[in-house]
């Protein structure tokens, strides 16, 4: 019996280690393709296999992984990494107010420009986007001039940056620097007093001129709070947080350069409500004449007015104990006012009369007037007296 048993465990065994030979024969078989499709890239013999397994991926099959596609960078359809990393960010085309304010703001910059510099100057829109707060400060190319500005109405800050092209081409302009002149070596140098005083007074202009773009979407004020030269120090809000980025070209004859606004969009919350609007009208705020004609209807509607004597609250029981022939007490004397109501609101108080043959009340308190629209009422009414 155990040497029945013992035998049958050497079977067992048997058909354990053959079952494990056909797997390893497998993988080895799956080993010596990959090691052969290695050889061919990187050479035959143990030196091949060496330079297989250090092989480079080619460029397609990196934009591949990465999800990057040169010829589709500008389409919707992205995938991989890109997808994940772009998936956080907000478009400013679901906001397409801004296009127009920022279109607004290249025909006065321009205009603007041109008075400050006596030059002529060409301002045009180059693009707007959304980026990160974090990459956009790690993307500015030194040196420029970073002035940081606050939004008074909307409670936030944004960013006008200064590329170096531009400010060496305004402080040549406002210099009086010859035309015609190639373009100077940018120094590794920080700017001086003079410099900076003249390029802030060119942001200032910048500044009052986007105060009136946005002026028909929302009322604004655009206070210049400090001017850096150390992207690290003109911090306006978290680095993942998203912003709209505005780049402006500015050209004067042989030379120009760059302006970017940066709007976070923790900023612009105040007036989303607006910049989602797809066009912008003639007319913004309040619609006078639709108010006059709802005031006008509201005016000649019927409201039914109630005359209350007297309330008084009971208990339950109390009320369902009642009989015929029990008596309510109310306490109320002759001479006291009732109150008129429209609906559940008590419009003014009263005093019970008689007119004839019917019942009437007095009005004894001025009524308690609403103060909203109190104004279109009043103005309803005089256009309806003047039309009678």
């Amino acid at each position: 019996m155990a040497g029945g048993q013992d035998k049958t465990d050497d079977e067992l065994a048997a058909e354990w280690e053959a079952a494990m030979n056909e797997q390893v024969g497998d993988a080895g078989g799956m080993a010596g393709g990959w090691a052969a499709t290695l050889d061919e890239s990187g050479g035959g013999g143990p030196d091949g296999v060496k330079g297989g397994a250090d092989r480079v991926l080619n460029q397609d099959e990196v934009d591949g992984l990465l999800g990057f596609n040169p010829d589709e960078l500008g389409l919707s359809d992205q995938s991989g990494i890109r997808a994940i990393i772009n998936s956080a960010l907000v478009s400013y085309e679901r906001l397409p107010m801004l296009e127009i304010v920022f279109d607004r703001l290249v025909r006065l910059l321009t205009t603007s420009l041109r008075n400050f510099t006596s030059d002529n100057v060409e301002v045009s829109l180059d693009g707007i986007r959304s980026v990160r707060f974090g990459d956009y400060l790690n993307s500015i190319p030194l040196p420029a001039i970073l002035s940081v500005f606050k939004a008074e109405q909307w409670d936030g800050f944004g960013l006008v940056t200064v590329d170096s092209a531009l400010i060496y081409s305004i402080i040549d302009v406002l210099l009086g620097g010859r035309r015609g002149v190639t373009k100077m070596k940018v120094e590794g140098r920080p700017y001086t007093t003079i410099e900076t005083s003249l390029v802030q007074r060119m942001i200032e202009v910048v500044l009052t001129d986007a105060e009136h773009a946005f002026r028909p979407v929302s009322p604004v004020d655009f206070s210049l709070d400090r001017l850096e030269t150390n992207p690290r120090f003109a911090a306006i809000t978290r680095p993942a947080n998203a912003a709209i980025l505005v780049t402006l070209r500015v050209d004067m004859e042989d030379r120009g350069g760059g302006i970017q606004m940066l709007l976070p969009y923790a900023t612009i919350e105040p007036i989303r409500d607006v910049l989602l609007q797809m066009f912008m009208g003639e007319k913004f705020g309040r619609d006078t004449t639709w108010e006059g004609h709802l005031a006008t209807e509201i005016w000649a509607a019927q409201a039914e007015v109630s005359a209350v004597l007297y309330e008084k609250k009971l208990p339950l029981k109390t009320i369902l104990n009642l009989d015929v022939g029990d008596t309510l007490m109310l306490d109320i004397k002759p001479d006291a006012l009732v109150e008129l109501r429209c609906g559940d609101e008590v419009v003014t108080e009263a005093r019970m009369g008689r007119s004839g043959e019917r019942v009437a009340v007095q009005v004894a308190r001025p009524l308690r007037r609403s103060r909203t629209t109190l104004a279109a009422f009043e103005a309803a009414g005089q256009t309806r007296k003047e039309a009678s």
